[in-house]
């Protein structure tokens, strides 16, 4: 079952998959970013009498810019996809998992997960929010034979940023020179992840390496770096 807004894209992605592998697709075409779109979500899974015993909560926006400047409708927005959304469908399908004893959840986080981001607080707190709610629940679950694994993909090719709304000097002053991973990269990181047994899987070498070298900083270096970076862009563009 493939969910996101774009109708369209589910339906071609959907004939692209079956005619590459024995499956059957169905999808839903549903923004989860507003209230009660799990229920809806929910609703429809049942009624099509689906068995979720794989759950990857991919859903998710960012945002970035002077916070006191950014428009709080969308903060709160994305807020409530990447977190609330992805709380209430790990909720659900976690007690019919229990009782089978079997499952597997995947929650899709980001780098940013590991330290605060000045430009992009309130999207690296909604991150870091998933992380620690999916290292406690993976604990909670693993006595019931339940995978609950950690995804955290750096920056990658997909449509992130212009869902996100950012103008390309935006994308600019956050990545740099950074190479972008591919989706299919990210995607089988994933899966070996999921092989291994790992809780929390960090796609990209680099970005591993990066992980490792942040541990030995605190985070009012790292927050210091990251806001002598960026402020000269951002805040100049609020003040304008």
């Amino acid at each position: 079952m493939l969910v996101a807004r774009s109708g369209d894209k589910l339906q071609a992605l959907g004939r692209q998959l079956m005619a590459q592998y024995p499956v059957k697709i169905d999808h839903l075409s549903l923004d989860l970013s507003i209230p009660d779109a799990d229920q809806q979500l929910i609703a429809e899974v049942a009624d099509k009498g689906l068995e979720v015993d794989l759950l990857i909560n991919n859903a998710g926006i960012g945002s970035a810019g002077d916070f006191a400047y950014l428009p709080l409708a969308s903060e709160l927005r994305m807020m409530q996809l990447n977190m609330q959304t992805l709380v209430a469908l790990t909720h659900h399908y976690l007690i019919p998992m229990r009782d089978r004893r079997q499952g597997t959840v995947i929650n899709v986080a980001s780098m940013a997960c590991f330290q605060p981001s000045p430009f992009m607080a309130t999207y690296a707190a909604s991150k870091a929010f998933v992380r620690s709610f999916t290292e406690a629940v993976a604990e909670e679950n693993r006595p019931f034979n339940i995978h609950v694994m950690l995804l955290c993909p750096g920056a990658t090719e997909t449509s992130f940023f212009d869902n996100a709304q950012m103008k390309k000097e935006d994308r600019q002053t956050i990545l740099g020179n950074a190479q972008l991973q591919t989706p299919d990269q990210v995607v089988t990181s994933a899966l070996k992840g999921l092989e291994k047994g790992k809780r929390i899987t960090i796609s990209g070498f680099k970005n591993l390496l990066l992980i490792r070298i942040a541990y030995f900083f605190p985070n009012k270096a790292i927050t210091r770096i990251f806001a002598n970076a960026f402020r000269p862009h951002f805040q100049q563009q609020a003040s304008s």
